[in-house]
């Protein structure tokens, strides 16, 4: 066994490792060469809601400035709502903890402004801020200074991500052979997994390959012949290489009784070595209620005509050459069988021409005797 097992790996063994190799080699290809060279993530007009907490805050923190100066209702809601689900808690901390220059009451007239009600914080002021530059505002330059800074800080989106600076030739280099080396182990993998496969297959053994005969060989219809149905009827086949070729079958009455057996086997085979090479074989017929069982020699047209070998036969049972289509009965004390050739072959190398059989298909119907008189005409 120890012997089989080493001669034999486990085709598994190998294509685990290369599979493995393959996967590390395709990491760091996807990753580093697709990842981070050719192809990187590049972040652009990002949105207040994706910044980091603090500058959140102090994206916030300019919004409320901004409307302090300019009490531009519209402007402050869409800001406001640039934070998404952030901004009630932003504004709600900014309120409780004002920044230096920042007061209480613009803090609660911007969340007036955005529709969020601040808890403990004052109703705000009776009118809206009026914008910088009107007479009831009264703001100078300075304040025009700090509208538009805010106002530039707000506006200006997100700059894009630097380009990636240019990689040395040597990188771009080391990474075509990492590319090229990757696909050629995927290469070598597959080849190696059907490789092994193929290896790993059972060869198809010639009692396989007879079975398959058998399944799609046609039983003979004796009622369209005007015969009547037999109570068996049985289909077995021989293929050269099946050297333990012995197909039986048991006879039964249609309510289950034992009546006999049936079956063919090898009788004689021609020439030396393995596989055999079979000139002859037995067709019999057990009844259970006779003394004896019958049987008759189908035999090979070498076989037949080599008078030796069917006198040497003969003392097994009755000698038949086979033929296509040929039918031989066997008659007991209550059973009939009819053997009938459906398909044969001969053999072809150095032995004598049409000496062995390269395959050969029987079927077997079998008969109570009572029953076999009405076919018995037809038969001869």
């Amino acid at each position: 066994m120890n012997k089989l097992t080493q001669a034999n790996p486990s085709p598994w063994k190998d294509t685990a490792i290369a599979a493995g190799v393959a996967f590390i080699v395709g990491l760091f290809f996807g990753l580093v060469v697709l990842g981070w060279w050719l192809w990187p993530v590049k972040w652009k007009d990002a949105s207040p809601a994706d910044l980091r907490p603090d500058y959140r805050q102090a994206y916030l923190q300019m919004a409320v400035e901004a409307y302090g100066l300019t009490g531009d209702k519209e402007t402050a809601q869409k800001r406001f709502q640039a934070l998404g689900e952030y901004g009630p808690s932003l504004l709600e901390s900014l309120a409780k903890k004002p920044p230096s220059g920042l007061s209480v009451m613009t803090i609660s007239d911007f969340a007036q402004a955005v529709g969020v009600s601040l808890a403990g914080m004052p109703a705000g002021t009776k009118k809206p801020p009026q914008p910088v530059g009107t007479p009831e505002a009264g703001g100078g330059q300075a304040a025009q200074t700090g509208t538009a800074v805010i106002n530039e800080l707000l506006l200006t989106p997100t700059p894009a991500a630097r380009p990636p600076a240019k990689r040395s030739i040597a990188f771009r280099l080391i990474s075509i052979l990492c590319g090229i080396s990757l696909l050629a182990l995927i290469a070598a993998a597959a080849v190696l997994f059907y490789r092994n496969r193929q290896v790993a297959k059972p060869p198809v053994t010639a009692a396989q390959r007879a079975r398959a005969m058998t399944q799609a060989a046609e039983a003979t219809d004796f009622e369209a012949e005007g015969r009547a149905p037999p109570i068996s009827q049985f289909m077995t086949t021989y293929v050269h290489g099946d050297d333990l070729f012995d197909d039986s079958f048991s006879i039964d009455a249609p309510n289950g009784e034992f009546l006999g057996e049936c079956g063919v086997g090898i009788t004689d085979t021609i020439g030396v070595g393995e596989p055999k090479r079979v000139t002859a074989f037995e067709v019999w017929l057990f009844d259970k209620n006779d003394i004896q069982t019958v049987t008759k020699v189908l035999m090979s047209e070498h076989a037949y005509n080599d008078e030796e070998t069917r006198k040497r036969l003969a003392a097994k049972g009755d000698p038949v050459m086979a033929k296509p289509g040929e039918e031989i009965v066997l008659e007991t004390a209550q059973l009939q069988l009819i053997a009938r050739v459906v398909d044969m072959a001969y053999g072809n190398d150095a032995l004598p021409e049409n000496s062995y059989f390269e395959r050969l298909t029987l079927e077997l119907a079998v008969w109570p005797k009572e029953k076999a008189s009405e076919t018995e005409n037809e038969i001869v």
